[in-house]
């Protein structure tokens, strides 16, 4: 009887788990075998020639992988520093109910409602060379001359980098005010008798207690940028150059433009291997299951 007591949670959870295996882990090895043969669209899967590993071996000598990796790595960086810094700041200054706080909060979540499609097309007009709103105001304001925002490489990736930070940011802020809002208010009072000041309070009370909650929020991101596709596809295409190409459009171009079904597999797994790298080592030093009722 007790040995039954102990397999009904799994038992519970086992139609969950099954249909994720159906929506995850069966797509993931399908690539992984797809990746061994050399298949174009519109042709039988049973016409397919096998190749062994020259997808992989020709992925790790192909330049334009590791240039998209690298420009991958860049994109997550900044966007990630800076999503996490102004996410939680926000967070922080908008906790307490506040005149017109709740205002603040819906304006900020706005740009998570919409479609990644629409976002990259409003900052595409945005930063157009020509009717652009951002030369239009920035020779206005500063008398700067126009800048051709997404045909230069540097300016290119600094467009996408602001795009994703002014589209993703809300998300950070949400996750974040969530969290500080469930803080036990037994553990802020007694920080604030024992005579924490207003910055001791923030960096030795809170965001330790919501450290967990940060780690999740950046290991969150750092899975969404490494599929970052649709904005960066609609603003510039992965140009100029392959200036900011991302991993994952490298993947999409290769797929679908060059036909090369197979090799594009090939870097999918690469890409699931990086990520699943990045994950378990930000699991590993962040330690979210820490327990931090003790801080």
């Amino acid at each position: 009887m007790r040995d039954h007591r102990l397999l009904t949670p799994y038992l519970f959870i086992a139609p969950a788990v099954l249909v994720m295996a159906a929506g995850l882990v069966y797509p993931v090895v399908d690539a992984f075998y797809l990746s061994f043969h050399d298949w174009k669209i519109g042709t039988p899967f049973d016409k397919a020639e096998y190749v062994g590993w020259d997808n992989y071996l020709r992925m790790l000598g192909d330049p334009d992988v590791r240039e998209s990796i690298w420009v991958t790595f860049r994109f997550g960086f900044w966007t990630i520093t800076i999503e996490m810094a102004l996410g939680v700041a926000l967070a922080l200054m908008l906790e307490k109910p506040i005149r017109g706080a709740s205002v603040f909060r819906t304006i900020f979540i706005l740009p998570l409602m919409i479609s990644p499609v629409v976002v990259g097309l409003v900052w595409r007009y945005l930063f157009d060379a020509r009717v652009g709103w951002i030369n239009h105001y920035l020779g206005a304001w500063f008398g700067l001359e126009p800048q051709v925002w997404l045909g230069d490489p540097e300016l290119a990736f600094f467009a996408i980098v602001l795009t994703d930070i002014w589209q993703w940011t809300p998300f950070i802020f949400i996750i974040v005010i969530a969290g500080l809002q469930a803080l036990p208010s037994e553990v802020l009072e007694a920080a604030r008798i024992d005579g924490a000041n207003w910055w001791q309070m923030i960096f030795l009370v809170k965001l330790p207690m919501i450290s967990s909650i940060l780690v999740i929020a950046l290991l969150m991101r750092l899975i969404d940028v490494f599929r970052a596709l649709e904005v960066m596809y609609i603003m510039t295409g992965g140009g100029p150059g392959r200036s900011t190409e991302l991993l994952s459009l490298h993947i999409y171009n290769r797929a679908f433009d060059a036909q090369l079904l197979g090799y594009a597999s090939a870097i999918s797994v690469l890409l699931i291997v990086i990520v699943f790298a990045l994950s378990a080592a930000i699991l590993i030093i962040g330690n979210p299951m820490k327990e931090t009722s003790d801080v």
